[in-house]
């Protein structure tokens, strides 16, 4: 099936170094990176072997100079690129690139919620479902959590734009709650409050591992900095939270083996 409006159907990761990336990232995760080519080329694609489910760029020089830091964004899907971006502005957000098409691709844009947190929207060329996230793959995003500065705000304003509803929720004390939301009936990721010690709002996108301490035993070793974890979940799967070698927020989530 064809993926549907609000679907995350692939994830980016902004760079300052993308051959350093695709090193670390094949690393912790088996990802088989290679050029795109075409009119895309100099965009490198991650993929488990079976499928693609990522891409990297260098940070274009313009916005490396407006501040624009290491990153990873995700995409989501919209049927009508321009008509999405309308709404969004409309609705608080805002539009930092136009709508734009690459041949064979699709046409995409990026744009920010009213908290200011980064995504695209894009319309693919073709109906083919992404299996960029997938929530029990590994080598995919299985989860996708927001730490912003107004949970209740974020959740109606993606809400009205795709159709994401709240879930369950699991009080955090002082924190508030961390408000799971669904997408078409499947729960795909949270909604939190960001400590106010801590970085700006921001998505972190959690990637499949099959083992929790030998992938963050790597992440570690090939330079990540491991801010959280390994902490076990609910379910009994574990998490880290940690940056890359070049500053990219990143999680993994998966069992323990040992």
């Amino acid at each position: 099936m064809a993926n549907q409006r609000g679907d995350f159907i692939w994830y980016e990761l902004m760079t300052s170094d993308a051959n350093a990336a695709a090193d670390f990232y094949g690393a912790v995760l088996g990802w088989r990176s290679r050029d795109a080519g075409g009119t895309t080329r100099g965009y490198m694609l991650f993929g488990t072997g079976e499928t693609e489910v990522a891409g990297s760029m260098t940070i274009p020089a313009e916005a490396a100079s407006a501040g624009m830091r290491p990153t990873w964004l995700g995409y989501v899907a919209v049927d009508d690129v321009d008509e999405a971006v309308s709404g969004i502005v409309a609705a608080g957000g805002a539009r930092h690139l136009p709508p734009t098409d690459v041949p064979g691709v699709g046409r995409f844009s990026m744009v920010a919620d009213p908290q200011g947190v980064l995504f695209y929207v894009m319309r693919g060329a073709v109906d083919g479902t992404s299996t960029s996230f997938h929530a029990s793959k590994s080598g995919h995003c299985q989860w996708n959590e927001l730490a912003t500065s107004d949970p209740a705000a974020a959740l109606a304003f993606y809400n009205g734009r795709f159709g994401w509803a709240k879930g369950d929720a699991m009080p955090m004390g002082d924190m508030g709650d961390y408000q799971f939301f669904t997408q078409n009936g499947q729960m795909v990721g949270a909604v939190t409050a960001r400590t106010p010690e801590g970085p700006p709002p921001r998505w972190t996108f959690y990637f499949g591992v099959d083992d929790i301490d030998a992938a963050t035993k790597t992440a570690a070793s090939k330079g990540a900095t491991i801010h959280y974890g390994p902490a076990e979940i609910p379910g009994g799967g574990f998490i880290i939270v940690a940056d890359d070698p070049q500053g990219a927020t990143f999680g993994l989530v998966g069992p323990r083996k040992q």
